[in-house]
């Protein structure tokens, strides 16, 4: 059974979200703001979230670079691309379709 803070396929949307407005941030910084924004509700693991973000850059949803942070350690700093833009629309319109059935079944005897 899966944990209650998986986010069951929904990184993604997450992540592109966050960088929709939050661009050039960072993973770990990513990882909070997904934790934070959510209520402490959802959890982005590093064995997950990693994946997915060099995933995404490669298939030109997100771009990265390498920046120096205030405490001089450097890190790498995503940001969306226009691909990524339209990806994070077609990711919401089948978030809200796959929400909506659910409330449906769930509003069903």
């Amino acid at each position: 059974m899966p944990k209650p803070d998986s986010l069951q396929g929904s990184l993604d949307l997450l992540v592109l979200k966050i960088l929709s407005r939050r661009p050039r941030t960072h993973g770990y910084a990513i990882m909070l703001a997904i934790q934070d924004t959510s209520g402490e509700v959802l959890r982005a693991e590093e064995g997950s979230l990693y994946p997915a973000l060099h995933r995404m850059e490669e298939v030109g949803w997100i771009r990265a670079e390498w920046i120096t942070k205030d405490t001089g350690r450097r890190a790498r700093a995503y940001e969306l691309t226009t691909a990524g833009r339209k990806q994070l629309a077609a990711e919401e319109s089948r978030w809200q379709a796959v929400t909506a059935a659910v409330n449906r079944v769930l509003r069903t005897a």
